[in-house]
């Protein structure tokens, strides 16, 4: 299996510094970073770690499940997963305090039970989800 590379540029320190984060492997794009915006609510045009990770978390857990949907003899038309990855203080620095994933999803062959197992079993088996198990990680499934 392939492996897949970022890398980040940083200047300054961590209150005034900022970066770039680099998508190396894909080439798609190179993007701002900063420890003010990061903590910030408004991300105010740069991204994050958290943003990283939830992009990441979203994709590797649309494609597990759809795999999951397809091995319960469903066909999944269409899901829509959003990632929440919450950022929180601790000792010292900071920790990922929580992932709220959500799926919304249109499904043929499967009911409502039968699509909620596949849903808590992609979350239980996708790699990110495997690789994220310090963080609290929930799940909110429905059938649209």
């Amino acid at each position: 299996m392939p492996t897949r590379t970022a890398r980040t540029a940083w200047n300054g320190t961590l209150e005034k510094g900022s970066g770039q984060v680099e998508l190396t492997s894909s080439g798609v794009g190179t993007y701002e970073v900063s420890f003010p915006k990061r903590a910030a609510e408004d991300a105010g045009g740069t991204t994050s770690p958290e943003e990283l990770i939830a992009a990441a978390h979203s994709s590797c857990y649309a494609m597990q499940l759809s795999a999951l949907i397809g091995e319960a003899g469903g066909t999944p038309q269409s899901l829509d997963v959003r990632a929440d990855v919450s950022l929180g203080p601790d000792k010292p620095g900071f920790k990922l305090t929580g992932i709220a994933l959500t799926v919304r999803a249109e499904v043929d062959g499967l009911d409502a039970d039968g699509f909620v197992r596949a849903a808590q079993a992609a979350k239980e088996s996708c790699p990110v989800s495997k690789a994220l198990t310090g963080v609290a990680i929930t799940l909110d499934a429905a059938l649209e």
